[in-house]
């Protein structure tokens, strides 16, 4: 077999072939997983380099993982899902944009930025951290990880990749890699420039400033020693200077290059199933298979590669500080709805839009309905909602309620929980013998859909006078023209008849379009401008909305 076709049978990308023999893409690849016999408990991996905020993009890999990891579960495997977190990388750069343990970002100047920019070059667990909470840099932002995988109700262990240095854990494997240099200098130069005579696959960590170096001066693989002088790093636009200091450190004292990092987690870990982004795929996984099976001896995982996410039409980016955290999210929305995200197709780049939530929330309502036969829909569709759903719940409950996400924002525009529950009641979106706890339920999505119009400052993001109506004096015409409107909605709730209506009201009793918008504005906010009128009218309650309208209350 060529160097070619060994590579291609491990392309990520084939993985999409014969998607429609499957309802679920995790089907697919646990039995991919399943093809190669493994033992138990078979091993899931992530991994990401804790260098800022651990936003929603991030977690691409570790919820694509789970639900690979539940289908497992489900057909009876043990199952082991890590993630690991790359805190021995060097700090190359300062971000913009940090977060505390509360998911609360912050600017770089509310931290000890002065301390950071000393410490460029070191490992993430070898700096302080700028909020003086955890351990280290690297360590404060590992918990915020686990804190996210904990958010989404994903059981996984964190493994630190400096703990795996100093552990020794990596140490017989980069003792492997010095002994077989030349094997490892021969397929790095298949993927990377300026591989020359002297390459050695360690980085020393300099014992007298700390910094992370790639001069390798000497090397005993069986003593287990490297020697090494302190040099210049090149960091993107930016040089991060060393100190010359020349020494001898043990195969504990510094990292593997991440082209053999990769695979030497491989190795250690057991990993048999491993997704990535395409960035991976196009780059550090093809020389991570050729280094797992022509230097190392072993096999690769099972790989997949996903899209990757933007957010509102953006790349996401820790280091600009555009960014939403899982913490964020569901403050906006239940837990099965973000999960519902995930689980869509790994191979389509989507956009997490949170302006647009409304109609993720509208997908996932669908899903559930269908899944509980209460919609008619496609073999397609249904054959998905059938095999993803128990995945997104924590338990599946048909008796329980969705109130529509823009309708529990418009329920939000009132403080009154009693009036809350009234109006949907009246509206049809809680039946009379509902469990409790379904009507709890329904009601905790009013206050996501409000932080959510808040949070937007969107038209549900207004104080609807309900309990009382505003001190208003308009004139004849004007009430005579909102009387019409109140019979019109009376026998109408299509938001555009509604809409339009309006307009033609107007030119009816000759007052100005726009006065007679501003008259509704202060009949149902006690302000001069709104959201549209038609559409947020047809969202209210009929009762309401026709005695207002005749200024009845």
């Amino acid at each position: 077999m060529s160097d070619a076709e060994e590579l291609d049978e491990y392309d990520p990308y084939l993985l999409s072939e014969g998607e429609g023999e499957y309802a679920f893409w995790a089907d697919r690849i646990a039995d991919r997983v399943l093809d190669r016999d493994p033992e138990e408990p078979i091993v899931i991996k992530g991994g990401i380099s804790p260098s800022g905020v651990p936003h929603l993009g991030n977690m691409n890999e570790l919820m694509r993982g789970y639900f690979v990891a539940e289908v497992l579960r489900e057909r009876g495997y043990d199952v082991r899902q890590i993630f690991t977190a790359d805190d021995r990388d060097p700090l190359r750069g300062l971000p913009r944009k940090l977060a505390d343990l509360d998911g609360e970002i912050v600017d770089l100047g509310d931290v000890n930025a002065g301390a950071l920019g000393r410490n460029l070059g070191k490992p993430y667990t070898d700096i302080p951290d700028p909020f003086d909470c955890c351990d280290s840099y690297g360590a404060h932002f590992t918990n915020l990880i686990e804190r996210s995988a904990d958010l989404l109700g994903v059981p996984v262990e964190t493994v630190s990749n400096t703990e795996l240095y100093e552990d020794g854990d990596l140490e017989d494997v980069t003792a492997y890699l010095l002994d077989h240099v030349e094997q490892a200098r021969d397929v790095l130069s298949k993927y990377q420039e300026k591989v020359d005579e002297d390459y050695v696959p360690f980085r020393p960590i300099c014992e007298e400033c700390g910094k992370v170096t790639e001069t390798v001066t000497d090397y005993d693989a069986e003593a287990g020693t490297v020697d090494y002088v302190c040099t210049d790093m090149e960091a993107g636009d930016q040089t991060i200077e060393g100190c010359g200091h020349e020494g001898t450190v043990s195969l504990r004292e510094g990292k593997l290059p991440w082209r053999f990092e990769w695979p030497a987690q491989w190795t250690v870990l057991g990993v048999d199933f491993e997704p990535f982004g395409k960035d991976h795929a196009e780059g550090s996984w093809p020389s991570g298979v050729d280094i797992s099976l022509n230097v190392l001896d072993e096999e690769p995982p099972v790989p997949m590669v996903y899209e990757w996410f933007t957010l509102d039409g953006k790349p996401f980016s820790s280091s600009k500080g555009n960014v939403v955290l899982v913490g964020d999210v569901l403050d906006l929305v239940e837990l099965p709805v973000l999960r519902y995200f995930f689980a869509k197709d790994p191979s389509k780049a989507r956009d997490f839009s949170v302006q647009n939530l409304d109609q993720l929330v509208d997908e996932f309502d669908r899903l559930e309905r269908v899944y509980f036969g209460e919609v008619d829909a496609s073999e397609q569709e249904t054959a998905f909602a059938e095999r993803v759903y128990p995945f997104l719940v924590d338990e599946v409950r048909e008796e329980r309620i969705r109130l529509p996400y823009t309708f529990a924002a418009v329920l939000g525009m009132t403080d009154d929980p009693d009036l809350r529950e009234e109006i949907a009641r009246r509206e049809g979106h809680i039946p009379e013998d509902a469990p409790e706890w379904a009507v709890e339920q329904a009601l905790d999505r009013v206050e996501l859909a409000r932080n959510w119009a808040r949070r937007t400052e969107n038209a549900y993001n207004y104080d609807l006078k309900r309990t009382e109506m505003p001190d208003v004096d308009f004139d004849e015409d004007t009430r005579a023209a909102l009387d019409e409107l109140a019979d019109f909605v009376e026998t109408h709730d299509d938001p555009e008849a509604i809409q339009g209506e309006i307009y033609e009201i107007a030119k009816r009793h000759d007052v100005d379009v726009g006065d007679f918008f501003g008259a509704g504005y202060r009949l149902f906010f006690d302000e001069d401008q709104g959201p549209k009128l038609g559409p947020f009218l047809a969202k209210l309650d009929d009762e309401f909305v026709v005695r207002r309208l005749r200024r009845e209350g």
